[in-house]
């Protein structure tokens, strides 16, 4: 018995071995119209083995392109396409830079290097304010995640004053509006039992859902 692991290698196994054998008897036809013949019926039948794919734009011409791959471009025939070149297999991608853009902290990230210049044009007023406070929040839950300690308020007042060049600072309106942010972002829900309204509410609804008569 062969095992397929002692014969030829397919270049496309997706397509089985028959097709691969009938590729290569095609390689032997020596009248030309016979052999393109032959390579007519190859085609239809890759194309029966994938029907799902007869709606995709260029479905044919990827299959001549296969044919011609399983043939090692060696398959002497009048293709109906222009075939894909075989340079054209081994051509790498272009590199993608990478980012050159220095980061003060990577810790914070990009983003709030950017978000602190937003807020330094920001005029004067709550909505600064506001964004200030979710800036400090944001450095703080950065922080967090990278220092497992317990993060000072005196190192993020430190760490804004050096990103905006002394132009944003921390007050003591700040501190306020932050745990008012915190507060407002971790308020317990009302189907929380131990939220205050958790009984009225169970309350209300025994009394919506009670069949009226």
């Amino acid at each position: 018995m062969q095992y397929n692991t002692q014969q030829k290698r397919m270049p496309l196994p997706e397509y089985g071995r028959s097709i691969q054998n009938m590729v290569d008897h095609a390689l032997t036809i020596e009248n030309r119209a016979e052999r393109q013949r032959c390579a007519n019926t190859i085609i239809n039948i890759m194309g029966n083995m994938f029907p799902h794919l007869r709606d995709v734009p260029d479905f044919k011409h990827k299959l001549w392109d296969h044919l011609a791959i399983m043939s090692e471009f060696k398959l002497d025939i009048d293709y109906p396409y222009e075939i894909i070149r075989k340079d054209n297999l081994c051509t790498r991608p272009d590199n993608i830079p990478y980012s050159s853009t220095k980061i003060r902290y990577r810790h914070y990230g990009r983003t709030l290097e950017v978000l602190i210049k937003k807020a330094i044009d920001f005029p004067e007023g709550d909505e600064k304010q506001n964004l200030i406070a979710l800036i400090c929040n944001h450095m703080k839950k950065d922080f967090m995640t990278w220092n497992k300690d317990t993060v000072d308020d005196r190192k993020i007042a430190e760490d804004l004053a050096e990103y905006s060049n002394g132009k944003l600072q921390m007050t003591d309106d700040i501190i306020k509006l932050m745990a008012m942010r915190i507060e407002h972002n971790y308020r317990p829900k009302a189907n929380n039992p131990s939220h205050p309204g958790y009984q009225n509410n169970r309350r209300d609804n025994r009394n919506n859902n009670k069949r009226k008569y």
